[in-house]
């Protein structure tokens, strides 16, 4: 019984993330997502109050997967370029395969969900900047080890500088979403991300050369 509880909930949280990456809030209904998930709406009900309580939850199961790949790609052991390598490549692969499984590029959830729902729903706009908060922690932790390793310049804010890291990334992958194409971002993210980072034409190649 309260393995079929767990199992519903997450059916209801994994259809809804399929729905909200591939339409948006707004347009999706209670009863789009009960629909596709195969659950009656009185258990919709049972366990969230509302859709937004809804939405609430599937970013914190993005989040939760996303946690789990960042660990292991901003893991200390690698080299600080490296850690922004692999998640440029991260990113670029888990919106192929969103792309693929649901038909047309859906960029980030959260951004989706925030443009809508932020001044409407002040759980949104929390979560959203939790969100934020996590993800730039990683990015500090990587542009503190450029400084130490002579990288990047050592006046480097490197509490402003994620920050600008995180909204480029939203920025490009809220333009692939406009233009469906993630060309740009494949030819382009990791040169650029360099660039607004700081880190030298030399260092850029020699990172090409070890890879």
């Amino acid at each position: 019984m309260g393995r079929t509880s767990t199992d519903t909930k997450q059916k209801l949280i994994e259809t809804a993330t399929d729905l909200i990456w591939s339409e948006s809030y707004n347009a999706v209904s209670v009863d789009d997502i009960c629909k596709k998930a195969g659950v009656k709406k009185g258990s919709f009900y049972h366990f969230f109050p509302s859709k937004a309580h809804l939405a609430l939850e599937t970013m914190d199961s993005c989040m939760q997967d996303t946690k789990a790949h960042y660990d292991d790609i901003f893991s200390s052991t690698r080299p600080p370029l490296e850690r922004f390598t692999r998640m440029v490549g991260y990113v670029i692969e888990q919106q192929k395969e969103i792309s693929a499984q649901l038909g047309h590029v859906c960029g980030c959830p959260f951004a989706t969900l925030g443009s809508e729902l932020a001044a409407q729903e002040a759980g949104i706009g929390k979560k959203i900047t939790e969100i934020c908060a996590k993800k730039t922690a990683y990015y500090q932790s990587a542009l503190r080890d450029l400084i130490a390793d002579g990288l990047i310049d050592s006046d480097v804010n490197v509490v402003v500088k994620a920050n600008e890291i995180f909204a480029f990334i939203i920025g490009q992958l809220i333009m692939a979403r406009i233009n469906n194409d993630l060309g740009f971002m494949e030819d382009n993210l990791e040169r650029a991300l360099f660039d607004l980072i700081g880190v030298s034409k030399p260092a850029q190649q020699q990172l090409k050369l070890t890879a």
